[in-house]
């Protein structure tokens, strides 16, 4: 009676982390080709290119953690099986199984349903066939091993116990599953870069929030003054708090110089090119802004487009329109 009070509360928690752990592998399988296919067909309706690296690196970080969990609770649960094969047919074995079974099913359906619909409606895109063609390949995949898992004979689990051995089909599948998993996982390294490259795009991005910041001083300095500051020093306000960052890895203050009554520049040196980060996504053009009285005025450019960078020092020229920003009037 010991024995049986501790193995049913033993494989009641081995089947729930199994399932629980194959649910998040798949998910987190799917998210990585998701986005492979988003890089590889750019949409400019989909995530920004910035977003998609950040879910690649949250799909591989579950995938590196989760799936050789799954692994070896499923080595773990087989190995009782071929212990005492009568386990095989316990009823939270079967339940767990029937239910994974029934949400492949669902999945399956759901998809060519969806399929059919966009193929109706004209939706002809590359990208949306691929990602239909990813969930229906996961989901046929999940489905047809369980199925077998259901239908395995108990010849087949004597014989494997008889010799020692495991079932050849959880062993391939194993093997198949590991090196799919590890192919997409490396996959994503070559896209979204080494833990330095990323490192070095977030001290990037943190320069470039810091030039927004003395550009958006800057222009409120001219709007208060009705010039430019001569140096960054001018810009420090007391009332405010406000003081011009510096380099977030050199501590070194930012290149700024006015090259005309109305125009400055803003440099920094880059570590990654964010060019063709940004060029990866067609931007569109922001339309005109419009006074009452109908006369046009340049709008203020998307940030995505006046930040690019190359890796390397870059400066950034800026010049105010005094239509746009209206300098503040001052009583006599």
């Amino acid at each position: 009676m010991e024995q049986k009070t501790w193995s049913v509360p033993r494989n009641l928690f081995l089947h729930l982390l199994m399932i629980g752990t194959l649910y998040a592998s798949v998910i987190g399988l799917l998210v990585l080709l998701f986005q492979y296919i988003n890089v590889a067909f750019p949409d400019v309706l989909s995530a920004p290119y910035t977003e998609i690296l950040d879910r690649i690196r949250r799909a591989e970080s579950v995938l590196l953690i989760v799936f050789p969990v799954f692994l070896a609770v499923s080595w773990l649960l087989e190995r009782d099986f071929i212990t005492d094969p009568a386990a095989r047919g316990g009823k939270t074995h079967k339940w767990l199984i029937y239910f994974t079974l029934f949400l492949s099913a669902v999945t399956i359906i759901v998809d060519l349903i969806i399929l059919i619909y966009n193929f109706l409606g004209g939706d002809l895109r590359a990208q949306f066939f691929l990602k239909i063609a990813a969930v229906l390949a996961v989901a046929c995949a999940v489905f047809g091993y369980y199925f077998g898992e259901l239908r395995r004979s108990a010849a087949e689990v004597a014989r494997a116990r008889q010799h020692g051995t495991s079932l050849r089909v959880p062993r391939y599948a194993a093997i198949a599953s590991g090196i799919l998993i590890l192919a997409t996982v490396i996959a994503g390294f070559f896209i979204v870069g080494s833990p330095a490259t990323q490192r070095a795009r977030r001290f990037d991005a943190e320069r470039v929030s810091h030039l927004q910041m003395i550009q958006s001083e800057t222009i409120n300095y001219w709007i208060h003054k009705s010039e430019l500051p001569k140096n960054q020093d001018e810009l420090k306000s007391s009332t405010t708090g406000f003081a011009p960052p510096a380099d977030p890895e050199t501590k070194q203050p930012y290149e700024y110089r006015v090259t005309g009554p109305l125009s400055f520049e803003l440099c920094a040196t880059f570590k990654t090119d964010a060019v063709d980060t940004a060029s990866v996504y067609p931007r569109v053009k922001p339309a005109p802004l419009f006074y009452p009285d109908g006369a046009a005025v340049s709008p203020q450019v998307s940030a995505n487009d006046v930040w690019s960078h190359p890796a390397d020092r870059h400066c950034f020229s800026r010049t105010i329109d005094p239509d746009f920003y209206k300098p503040e009037k001052r009583p006599l």
